[in-house]
């Protein structure tokens, strides 16, 4: 079985390169000067306090709204190019979350790309799916997502891949582990994502990315009612109008480090 703590060298990687879609790039966790952080930035930096000063390199490829077919195409061979010491892998889930989608076939997609990165970079670390029970746009996928999740956990086996389970990570089960629009991590939600990552490399992190969160007071049924609505006109409507337009959020948007740079 994978071994979801492993490795050769206890995280310390000279070099990083993160692939996906908007979950790699950080959509939910803007920083202060509105570009996003999200967690494999915060990774990255754990990563970097292992290495001496100005030596650790970090590139981010990931691009919002991207299916899995577009991130094999953009960003794997870019990736490769780069061939950096690690690679982390999360695809899939725009395809999963599409209508009529089959999770057997996007994991045969997914495979195919795992072994072709394996075949040119050190190490790539592979995400599972969140575990989307108490998220209430995701909860009725919660099964394809499930059998989604099972594909990657056997591709790690047969590639001999770290593992970042997120269905294991309780604390983003939490509401307030997702951004406004039930979608896409928090900052926080974020940050807890990143020192698992770092978990999983066997690195002694700062913080519990499961410690619990404080008491939160209960909410009426009007209270929920009115979240919902607004959630809906702010968020729905205009998500459901970009699928019937054929646009995606990431549109017109480049991979905002696409070279490893010093970090």
């Amino acid at each position: 079985m994978a071994d979801d703590s492993r490795t050769e060298n206890k995280g310390a990687f000279g070099s990083y390169a993160a692939i996906g879609d908007s979950f790699t790039e950080g959509v939910g966790d803007p920083g202060p000067d509105g570009t996003y952080v999200g967690w494999a930035d915060r990774f990255a930096v754990l990563l970097a306090d292992l290495m001496p000063e100005n030596t650790f390199r970090y590139a981010n490829l990931a691009v919002r709204g991207r299916l899995l077919d577009q991130i094999v195409e953009e960003q794997v061979p870019r990736a490769k190019e780069l061939a950096p010491d690690l690679v982390t892998f999360c695809a899939g889930g725009n395809d999963i979350i599409r209508p009529g989608s089959d999770p057997d076939d996007v994991a045969e997609r997914f495979e195919r790309a795992v072994a072709d990165l394996t075949r040119s970079v050190g190490t790539v670390m592979v995400t599972t799916g969140f575990d989307t029970r108490d998220v209430p746009v995701l909860r009725h996928l919660r099964g394809k997502i499930a059998t989604y999740t099972a594909h990657v956990r056997a591709i790690a086996d047969r590639h001999d891949c770290p593992v970042l389970d997120l269905w294991s990570l309780k604390s983003v089960q939490d509401r307030r582990a997702w951004d406004a629009d039930r979608l896409h991590l928090s900052a926080e939600g974020h940050t807890r994502v990143a020192l698992r990552a770092a978990q999983v490399l066997g690195l002694d992190v700062p913080a519990d990315p499961d410690q619990a969160w404080p008491p939160l007071p209960p909410r009426g049924a009007l209270e929920v009612r009115r979240d919902d609505i607004n959630w809906a006109r702010e968020y729905l409507v205009p998500w459901i109008g970009r699928r019937l337009r054929g646009e995606s959020s990431g549109d017109h948007v480049a991979a905002k480090r696409p070279d490893l740079l010093p970090l």
